[in-house]
């Protein structure tokens, strides 16, 4: 029997299934669900979503079912830049529905943005931050969108720079920083026609797993005891990525696992990379973090087309 009040949000990201009940009516999530899937698993290199990462999509899908009934929320369910470049996405997502029932719906680069800062500006709100101008930052598996907010005007843009992707991309560390300038070039180029346009916020904001693993490594959390709660509105300084990547590949692998989550750190340390380098472009030096994203920006649209309280 389905609750009216309650929705369910799906994202399919490149790296992670994240899973939302959300209640509009309160305003606050019900039970949440994350599992690492690692969807671009092999996909810089064929170019296709390959069975092993199929499979383990298909079976974290069936291990939420078997926790929350899908049939008792309206559920929206939706996958980003790992599907939009995969060339078989259409079977992929046929033989995840035949699975699971679950219909995913391939959203734009846009699409993804204006979800994000959706969920992250309910956040803030909540955290009464007061810049009315920020950019925001949310780096993704397999691209990463730049979100220019100033008061009623947003100017976004996706580039297809990913944590997955450019992990795979090359063989070590020190390649990936040494390419990051050129395969972060476009980025650059619209921020400065950005800031050349508008100016430059006041705040810069970042959302998705490489932020909010930092901001957890600051504030002591391993990957089992993380608090999202604790996690939003933790300030990080340029310099201290330096110091956390430092620290993580100090750690014996076992306890890099333990660290920032099974099979997570080599993505996390290339992640840590791309992030710094948005700090140089960007021009700042502090960024706030946030652990909301496009998952709970699928659940307040959701509840915003019901016309349902939030």
């Amino acid at each position: 029997m389905r609750n009216g009040s309650r929705v369910l949000a799906i994202d399919l990201g490149s790296n992670t299934l994240r899973v939302l009940a959300y209640d509009c009516e309160t305003g606050k999530s019900v039970w949440e669900f994350e599992k690492i899937v690692k969807t671009a698993d092999g996909l810089a290199e064929s170019g296709m979503i390959n069975e092993g990462a199929l499979a383990r999509v298909i079976a974290a899908i069936k291990e939420a079912q078997g926790q929350i009934d899908f049939a008792s929320c309206a559920v929206r369910a939706v996958t980003t830049e790992a599907l939009r470049r995969a060339s078989n996405a259409e079977p992929i997502l046929k033989k995840i529905e035949k699975e699971t029932g679950v219909i995913f719906e391939i959203i734009s680069g846009e699409e993804e943005a204006r979800l994000t800062l959706l969920a992250v500006q309910n956040r803030l709100q909540k955290l009464q931050y007061a810049s009315d101008t920020f950019v925001l930052v949310d780096i993704g598996g397999g691209s990463t969108e730049l979100i220019f907010h100033y008061g009623e005007e947003t100017v976004s843009k996706s580039f297809p720079v990913g944590i997955v992707t450019i992990a795979q991309s090359y063989e070590n560390l020190k390649n990936i920083e040494a390419s990051l300038p050129q395969e972060m070039l476009d980025m650059q180029r619209f921020c400065a026609e950005i800031y050349v346009t508008n100016g430059k916020p006041n705040a810069f904001v970042a959302t998705a797993g490489t932020p909010t693993t930092v901001a957890a490594m600051k504030l002591g959390f391993n990957y089992e005891s993380y608090d999202a709660a604790k996690i939003n509105g933790t300030s990080l300084q340029k310099d201290e990525l330096d110091f956390y990547l430092k620290k993580l590949l100090s750690l014996p692998f076992a306890e890099r696992e333990i660290a920032v989550g099974t099979g997570r750190s080599d993505l996390i340390a290339a992640g840590i990379l791309i992030y710094k380098q948005l700090y140089t472009l960007l021009e700042f030096q502090s960024c706030v973090v946030i652990d909301d994203g496009l998952r709970e920006g699928v659940a307040l649209d959701r509840c915003v087309n019901n016309k349902m309280q939030f």
